[in-house]
Formats: C-alpha cells, sequence, structure tokens
C-alpha cells in the first residue's frame, strides 16, 4: 500500500493531525512594496530572487516545516499568467534540494504530465527519491495554459486521457522487474527496466492537483492523496467530505494557502486571493479548523507578504508549528 511510504505518512500522518508546508520560491516577489521597486526598476512581475533559495530551503528544513512543494511552470508567461513559477525546472530543482536538505518531503505542486514523457518523469521522481533516501511526493495536474501544448507537439483536447495514461506508466515503471505497457506493445520478455527503482517497495506516492480532467471516482482509485485548491471553510467541508466519502477516510487531503502573516499577532484573519491575511493567533484557530474538516497538510506560499522571509519563517516555526508539530524525521 502507497499510504504506508514514509514521506506521506510524514506529511498526512492521520489522526486528524495536519502539518505544514512551504511553497517555494521562498520569495516576497508579489508583496506591495517589492512590486512597487519592481515597476520603477522596468523588472517583470511575477519573476522571484532566486540568490538565497538555498539558504532558506535548509533553514526551512531545520526549522521542522514538513514539506518543501514545487510549480512546474515550463514556459514563462508575463501577457496571460504573470508568474515564472519557481524559474528553474523541476527535477533538477529538486534533485538540488535533495542534496541541499535532510528531512523535509520534497514535493511536486504540480507536474504537468501530459506535457512530459510519462517514463522519464518515473526516471527523474525515481532519482529524486534514491537521492533524498525516500524524500519524494509526486503531485501531478494535466495543465491548464493551452498555449504550451502545441509548443510540446500535444493535444490538449485530449490531455485526460493521456494524464490516465502516463499515471498507469508511471506506476507500471516503479513497480519493479521487466516493465510491461500493453498498449504500445511491450511485454515483460523484452526485460527492459527503469533505473533507479524507488526507495520504498510501494513506489512514490502520488497527489492530483485539482481535477486533472478525470472523474472523482478514478482519482480516489488511483492516486494517493488530493492536493486541491484552497477555498473558503465552507466550500472545503463540502470538497472533504466528498473526499473522505471516496476514499474512505483513508487517502489525505492537502492544500495550498496564500499567506499574509501580519506583523500584529492579534490580527483578525480576511480572506485574501487563494488564502488569508492574519495574525499567527486567528492563522492557528483557522488551521485547526481545517485540521477538523480533514486537511491533513497546508503549504504556504509567502510570497504576498513585504516582510522579510526568515523573519516569516521563524514567527511561524516560534508560534505556529509547535500546534502542528511534524512527525519524527524518515531516517
Amino acid at each position: 500500500m502507497t499510504s504506508a511510504h514514509p514521506a506521506l505518512a510524514r506529511l498526512a500522518p492521520g489522526d486528524g493531525r495536519l502539518t505544514l508546508g512551504l511553497e517555494l520560491p521562498l520569495d516576497n516577489d508579489w508583496g506591495p512594496e517589492r512590486g512597487r521597486a519592481d515597476r520603477a526598476a522596468g523588472r517583470p512581475f511575477g519573476v522571484p530572487d532566486l540568490t538565497a533559495h538555498t539558504e532558506r530551503a535548509r533553514l526551512a528544513d531545520r526549522l521542522g516545516f514538513a514539506a518543501l512543494w514545487l510549480r512546474d511552470v515550463p514556459l514563462y508567461d508575463p501577457l496571460q499568467f504573470g508568474d515564472a513559477g519557481t524559474v528553474f525546472e523541476t527535477f533538477t530543482h529538486l534533485g538540488h534540494l535533495a542534496a541541499v536538505t535532510e528531512n523535509v518531503v520534497l514535493g511536486t505542486a504540480a507536474v504537468v504530465l501530459p506535457l512530459r514523457e510519462p517514463l522519464l518523469v518515473a526516471k527523474a521522481a525515481a532519482t529524486v527519491d534514491v537521492l533524498s533516501g525516500g524524500r519524494m511526493m509526486l503531485g501531478l495536474a494535466s495543465g491548464d495554459r493551452p498555449v504550451e501544448y502545441p509548443l510540446f507537439r500535444r493535444d490538449f483536447q485530449s490531455r485526460g486521457t493521456a494524464f490516465r495514461e502516463g499515471v498507469a506508466t508511471l506506476r507500471a515503471a516503479w513497480r519493479g522487474g521487466p516493465l510491461e505497457l500493453p498498449g504500445v506493445g511491450l511485454g515483460a520478455d523484452r526485460q527492459l527496466e527503469v533505473l533507479p527503482r524507488p526507495a520504498h517497495p510501494s513506489g512514490i506516492p502520488i497527489a492530483v492537483a485539482g481535477g486533472a480532467q478525470q472523474s472523482p471516482d478514478w482519482i480516489a482509485e488511483n492516486v494517493d492523496a488530493s492536493l486541491n485548491y484552497p477555498r473558503d471553510l465552507g466550500a472545503l467541508r463540502i470538497r472533504t467530505r466528498e473526499w473522505q466519502a471516496l476514499t474512505g477516510g483513508g487517502k489525505p487531503y492537502l492544500t495550498p494557502m496564500v499567506l499574509t502573516l501580519q506583523e500584529d499577532p492579534d490580527a483578525p484573519a480576511s480572506p485574501i486571493r487563494l488564502g488569508l491575511s492574519t495574525g499567527r493567533h486567528a492563522l492557528v484557530e483557522h488551521l485547526k479548523t481545517m485540521a477538523g474538516l480533514g486537511v491533513a497538510h497546508v503549504s504556504f506560499n509567502l510570497r504576498p507578504n513585504d516582510r522579510p522571509v526568515e523573519e516569516l519563517l521563524h514567527e511561524l516555526a516560534e508560534h505556529v508549528l509547535p500546534h502542528f508539530p511534524t512527525p519524527e524525521a524518515l531516517h
């Protein structure tokens, strides 16, 4: 069972417990002050400053956050989306993070599977998994940027089918032993394998971001976690109940959250796009409510803040993380 995978167990320990992660880049390039400075200097919006990315990843690991998440943005599109994501190529960046961190789970949120060759994704993810000592969590999506598909010679309309076939290929590649892919006529007699094999016998846990052009039943049956978009508490209650009913409560629900952490610890929580602006006390109470609704993991996107990233990480680690501790390290 993939649910026994140590990375997933650290990310989603169960029993109503919630863990906290961070979405990279750890930068404040969306903050009002940074935005004004970028406009004055003629710098494009949404391109983060990565000069301190290694030190901040190490800091997050030392402070005890459960996971670091990377987005997959193949092409910077300032006209339609205006956000370069984490800039670096996803699996290359994960390999670097595997070398400079020790305990934090390394997740993708999410790799656009239909744009990539599934066997190469299987090999890249297994490589990161082995190099990190079994800390890989593969979040997958079908993609929402139509302009990318013809550039990669892929068909946007059939991405749902490509996604399903890709997940099946990943599972087959990680199963060990001779690779069998009946859809392309490859049988076990050919004795092909994808190496390295993942660090854990169950393979690598897969989370699906959003709906990925699939039915809820297919997602519940074929993947290990739901990586779903942030919602207000009322909508979240409906979505987590649906997921629990589909999975018998046996698979975790993960969600990101854009967070503006106010300097005033008593500042009330107020909604912002895809998240909250709040002081730390109201944040703790909000997260407790989310845990009660069945959320297993929340990853913070800190990019709208003007406060120094290191200051934010230390405040979260000192005052918020103790309420939602990460389980013991994988090793």
